[in-house]
C-alpha cells in the first residue's frame, strides 16, 4: 500500500499491468549506457538476461510482478501468483503438487515421480530448484519480485527451461540501514473453516560491510472440502452375491477435511569482502502438511468427496546456496552453487481403480485364512527423497561496452529415490498371495539420476546506438540413468529380476541409462525507437533431455525441442502514464513428450514421444494512469495449440503402432491444460483520509475452457473444463508505518474448474475424474507493522 501523493508515485507503483513490479532504484551504470537503454525513473529491474537491466529494455517476453504487486493481490503461494500470469498454465492435484507450463507447452502427463524432467524452470535467485515431479510451491514473503519468462530459455537456463522460466527473486541482506517488520493475518473461506497467517523479517547491519537478513513464517489454511458418507459393494467380477462386499466411508467422514500448515524461514548473509567482491550464503527451509483432498466429486455434491482411505501430502525441503560476486579486471565474475534437498510423503485414496477393475471377468478374489474375501479397496503411497546439487560459475563483460559478453559454465546431478506402493489392507498375509511386497499388489522403488554438464554464452552488439544485435548458444551433455524394480509378483521372476540388496524391494528388474548431448541458440534483435518506446524479434531454442521407461522393452523416450518465433514491443505513451507491452509467437515443438498408459496395461504409465505440435498466440499487458488517483491495469494470452502430425495409438509391445492407422490423438487435435484465453484486470483508486494513505482496488480473472488430456480416449472420458470468471476486492491504507487491509477473493464463489485429475490413470479412472476448483470465496483481514 502507498501513497498517492504523486503522479511518479503511482506510476512507480503500477506500471507495466501485469508487469507490475517494485520500483528499484536505478544503478549508477545500467545495464548498457546507451540513450536507448538507460533506465527512467520508475523503471522495474530485472535479472532476466543475467544482468540487471530496465524490464521496457530486455527483447524477451517478461512478466515482473513485485512486492507492491504481490501485496496488493494477497499473494502467498503459487495458486495465487499464477492468476496474474496469463502466459502460465497448470494443473494440479493440491499444495506443493503442480505442474506449470508456459504458452501452452503442455502435454498433459508431466508430474509423475519416476517421469519426465519439467517443461519449465523454477529458481529461487541464481539457483535452479526445479525437481523431477511437482514444483515447489514457494511460501511469498519479504520477496522482491517474480520473473515469468516466456518461451524457451535454454541459452542461459539450460535444459527444464523448454516452455519458459519461473523466478521468485528474494530480498537481500542490506548493509545500509536497519529494516524489520511483521504482518499478520486472518482469514476464512466462504463456507468453509478459518486460517491465519504470521509473518516477519529483520535486516541487521552487522557492521558497514555485513549484514544478515532473517523470515519466518508460519500459516494455517481451513479446509473447504467435506468428505461425506459414501457406500459401494465390490461385484468382484463375477454375478455370485456370496463374494460380493460391502464397504463405507464412515471412519473418514468429516467436513472442510483439506487443511493446510505451513512454516519456513530464510536466513541471508551478505558479506562485502572489499569495493569489489561480496559473498552472500543463504538457507531457505519450508515445511508443510496438507490432508484430505483438494479435488471434488460432482457426482458426490459441490465440494464434497467420498474417500475411502486418509489423504494426506507431506513436503518438507531446505536449500542452501552460495553466490560470490566480484570483478576481475572491468569483468564481473559470478558463482552461484546450491544443494536441495525434498523430502515429499503423499497418501491418496486409490479406491476408484478398484472400482474399475472389479467389473473386468476374471478379477481375482483375496480369499483370507478363514475362507472371507479380503476389502480390495486400494491405497496410494508416494515417498519421494529429491537432491539436487548445481554449480554455475559466469563472466560479463562492462556492460558499457559496445560489445558485451556473457559466458559460463553449469553443472548439476540431480536424484530421485522414489517409492510408490499400491496396498490392499491384510494382503500379503493371505494363504495365496499376489503381493509382491508387504501388502503391495503393485510396487515401483527406483532411482533417476539426471547429469547435466553445460557451457554457454551470449553476445550483443551495438550495430547503432539503437540497434542491438544478440546471440547465444549454449552446449550441453545430458545424461539419465534409472535402477531398481516396479511391477507385479509376476516380475520378480529370477531371470529377469536381480537380487536388490535391500529391504526396500523384492528384487531389481531395472538398469537402463540414456546420454543425449546437443545445443540451443538464441539470436534477437532489439530496436530502441526512442526512450519510450522499444521493438524486437526473436529467433530461439529450447530443449527437454530424454529418459528411461520403467517398464521391459518399452523403449527410451527422446529429447523434445522448441523453436520460437516471437516479435515484441515494449512501449510507454503520454508521458509515460501508459504502459503497453506484449509479444506475438509462433512455437513449434517438436517430438513431444506424453505420459500414458495404454489400454489393457493394467495402468503401467510410460512416456512416448507424441509428435510435433504448433504453438501461436500473443500476449500483452498494460498500466494506465487515467489521474493520479485512478491505475487500471491488465494482461492477458491469447493461445492457438495444436498437434502437427498423426500421435498413433500403443501397440501390443507397448511403443507406438503407426502401421496400425488407429490413432490415440490425430492431427490439429488441440493441446491440453493451457486456455485459449486467459487475463486479468485491476481497478485500484489511491486516496487520502486525514493521515491515511488508502486506497479500493477490484480486480477480475477470466480464462476459458480447457481440454483435460491430449489423448481422444482420455479427454472424451474426463470431458473439458469450463470458462470462469471471478472477482476479488480489497479495502487499505497505510498510516506513519502501519498498515491494513480488508480483502475477499472470488467474492461471488463461483467454481471455476483449473484441471479435471484422477488418482490412478483415465482409462480406468475417468469416469470418476475429480475437479481442482479455483479457490472458493475466501475474505481475511491484515495489518502490518515496519521499523
Amino acid at each position: 500500500m502507498r501513497s498517492s501523493n504523486s503522479s511518479l508515485a503511482v506510476r512507480s507503483t503500477f506500471m507495466g499491468g501485469a508487469a507490475l513490479a517494485a520500483m528499484v532504484a536505478a544503478s549508477p551504470v545500467m545495464a548498457q549506457q546507451t540513450a536507448a537503454s538507460t533506465a527512467l525513473p520508475g523503471d522495474i529491474i530485472v535479472t532476466a538476461t543475467k544482468r540487471s537491466e530496465s524490464l521496457q529494455i530486455v527483447p524477451i517476453s517478461v512478466q515482473a510482478l513485485g512486492s507492491d504487486r504481490l501485496d496488493q493481490h494477497q499473494v502467498s503461494n503459487f495458486d495465487d501468483y499464477a492468476k496474474l500470469l496469463p502466459s502460465v498454465s497448470f494443473q494440479s492435484f493440491g499444495p506443493s503438487q503442480s505442474q506449470l507450463f508456459f504458452r501452452g507447452v503442455s502435454s498433459g502427463g508431466d508430474g509423475l515421480p519416476g517421469g519426465s524432467l519439467p517443461a519449465t524452470g523454477l529458481y529461487i535467485d541464481d539457483i535452479p530448484v526445479t525437481t523431477i515431479g511437482s514444483s515447489v510451491d514457494i511460501h511469498i514473503y519479504d520477496i522482491a519480485r517474480v520473473e515469468a519468462l516466456s518461451g524457451p530459455q535454454g541459452t542461459l537456463f539450460g535444459a527444464s527451461s523448454l516452455s519458459g522460466t519461473l523466478r521468485i527473486i528474494t530480498n537481500k541482506p542490506d548493509p545500509s540501514a536497519f529494516s524489520a517488520g511483521y504482518d499478520l493475518q486472518g482469514n476464512k473461506y466462504g463456507k468453509g473453516n478459518a486460517g491465519g497467517v504470521a509473518e516477519g523479517f529483520v535486516n541487521i547491519p552487522i557492521n558497514d560491510s555485513m549484514a544478515v537478513r532473517l523470515v519466518g513464517f508460519y500459516q494455517h489454511d481451513g479446509g473447504y472440502i467435506d468428505n461425506t458418507l459414501g457406500a459401494r459393494t465390490y461385484t468382484l467380477g463375477d454375478d455370485d452375491p456370496t463374494t460380493n462386499v460391502s464397504v463405507d466411508n464412515r471412519d473418514l467422514v468429516k467436513k472442510n477435511f483439506n487443511d493446510i500448515d505451513t512454516y519456513g524461514g530464510r536466513a541471508a548473509l551478505r558479506v562485502d569482502l572489499d569495493d569489489n567482491w561480496t559473498v552472500t550464503p543463504a538457507v531457505l527451509f519450508q515445511h508443510q502438511i496438507a490432508h484430505g483432498s483438494f479435488l471434488f466429486d460432482p457426482r458426490a455434491g459441490d465440494l464434497e468427496v467420498h474417500d475411502f482411505k486418509p489423504g494426506r501430502n507431506f513436503d518438507r525441503w531446505v536449500q542452501s546456496a552460495l553466490t560470490i560476486e566480484g570483478k576481475i579486471s572491468n569483468w564481473d565474475v559470478a558463482y552461484s552453487g546450491g544443494y536441495f534437498d525434498r523430502v515429499i510423503d503423499n497418501q491418496a485414496d486409490y479406491s476408484y481403480y478398484t472400482v474399475a477393475y472389479d467389473t473386468i471377468p476374471g478379477y481375482t478374489k483375496f480369499e483370507d485364512s478363514q475362507g472371507d474375501f479380503l476389502d480390495p479397496t486400494q491405497s496410494y503411497h508416494n515417498h519421494q527423497h529429491l537432491t539436487k546439487q548445481t554449480h554455475e560459475l559466469r563472466v560479463s563483460s562492462p556492460a558499457t561496452d559496445r560489445f558485451r559478453l556473457t559466458a559460463g559454465f553449469f553443472v548439476q546431478r540431480q536424484a530421485n529415490d522414489n517409492t510408490t506402493d499400491y496396498t490392499i489392507d491384510g494382503l500379503g498375509s493371505i494363504p495365496v498371495s499376489p503381493a509382491v511386497h508387504g501388502d503391495d499388489i503393485f510396487l515401483t522403488s527406483t532411482k533417476i539420476v539426471h547429469r547435466d554438464y553445460a557451457m554457454f554464452g551470449e553476445a550483443s552488439f551495438d550495430i547503432t546506438p539503437d540497434v542491438t544485435l544478440t546471440g547465444g548458444l549454449r552446449g550441453f551433455i545430458s545424461k539419465n540413468t534409472l535402477f531398481g524394480f516396479s511391477g507385479y509378483l509376476s516380475n520378480t521372476d529370477p531371470a529377469v529380476c536381480f537380487p536388490s540388496g535391500t529391504d526396500a524391494r523384492p528384487c531389481n528388474n531395472i538398469d537402463k541409462r540414456v546420454i543425449d548431448a546437443g545445443e540451443t541458440h538464441r539470436v534477437s534483435l532489439r530496436w530502441q525507437v526512442d526512450d519510450d518506446r522499444m521493438v524486437y524479434a526473436t529467433y530461439s531454442t529450447g530443449f527437454r533431455p530424454g529418459g528411461n521407461n520403467r517398464r521391459p522393452g518399452i523403449n527410451p523416450y527422446k529429447p523434445d525441442t522448441i523453436t520460437n518465433y516471437e516479435i515484441g514491443w515494449k512501449t510507454s505513451w503520454f508521458d509515460r502514464r501508459l504502459r503497453f507491452n506484449g509479444a506475438v509467437f509462433m512455437e513449434d515443438w517438436k517430438k513431444l513428450q506424453y505420459a500414458l498408459a495404454p489400454v489393457g496395461d493394467a495402468g503401467v504409465t510410460n512416456i512416448y514421444n507424441a509428435g510435433d505440435a504448433r504453438i501461436k498466440g500473443a500476449e500483452a499487458d498494460f498500466s494506465l494512469s487515467i489521474t493520479e488517483q485512478l491505475i487500471l491495469s491488465g494482461s492477458g494470452t491469447y493461445i492457438d495449440s495444436k498437434l502437427r502430425t498423426n500421435f498413433c495409438e500403443i501397440g501390443p509391445d507397448g511403443n507406438p503402432d503407426c502401421a496400425s492407422g488407429v490413432l490415440a490423438a490425430p492431427r490439429g487435435t488441440r493441446l491440453p491444460i493451457q486456455p485459449k484465453l486467459k487475463g486479468n484486470l485491476t481497478a485500484r483508486y489511491n486516496f487520502t483520509v486525514r493521515s491515511i494513505d488508502a486506497y479500493l482496488q477490484a480486480a477480475t480473472q477470466h480464462q476459458s475452457g480447457t481440454r483435460t488430456y491430449l489423448g481422444d480416449i482420455e479427454a472424451n472420458l474426463l470431458g473439458p473444463t469450463r470458462a470462469f470468471t471471478t472477482f476479488d476486492f480489497a479495502i487499505g491504507g497505510r498510516v506513519r508505518n502501519w498498515s491494513f487491509e480488508a480483502f475477499i477473493q472470488n467474492a461471488f464463489d463461483k467454481r471455476g474448474q483449473l484441471s479435471i485429475n484422477t488418482v490412478c490413470v483415465p482409462i480406468y479412472c475417468g469416469p470418476y475424474g475429480r475437479i481442482y476448483p479455483v479457490k472458493p470465496q475466501f475474505f481475511g483481514v491484515k495489518v502490518g507493522q515496519r521499523f
